[in-house]
């Protein structure tokens, strides 16, 4: 088959494809047992050193300067679920982030963005 053999590699809007099971290499399961699309995660006040971390890893922990839910989180990445999953897993044994109920201190009272939320996420 010659040199397109790789093609399958690379779209050309894209670039190079990663597989989702080689940012997580190969893991399917979170350690982390209780993360769900509405727990919410942030940043730890003393993350640790961030150079063994992958670049999505290292996303995450951007992201959720603010918290943010586990389904946003995967929104935002545009990967699979269980995918943002085993990465969030990872970055709560490392004490980098914390999953939690809600961080958010102040109380919601806009029903069209609760519904909205509602939406967004039945859509998933």
């Amino acid at each position: 088959m010659g040199g397109g053999d790789q093609d399958w590699w690379f779209d050309e809007a894209a670039g190079p494809l990663v597989r989702p099971y080689a940012m997580t290499r190969g893991r399917t399961r979170p350690n982390a047992p209780n993360l769900n699309l509405v727990t919410q995660i942030r940043v730890s006040r003393s993350p640790s050193d961030p150079s063994s971390l992958t670049p999505e890893h290292l996303q995450i922990i951007e992201l959720c300067k603010t918290p943010l839910s586990v389904a946003e989180v995967a929104a935002y990445l545009n990967v699979p679920l269980v995918v943002v999953k085993v990465l969030i897993s990872d970055l709560i044994e490392r004490g980098d982030v914390l999953a939690g109920a809600m961080f958010q201190t102040t109380e919601i009272t806009d029903t069209k963005l609760l519904q909205a939320v509602l939406d967004g996420i039945r859509r998933i």
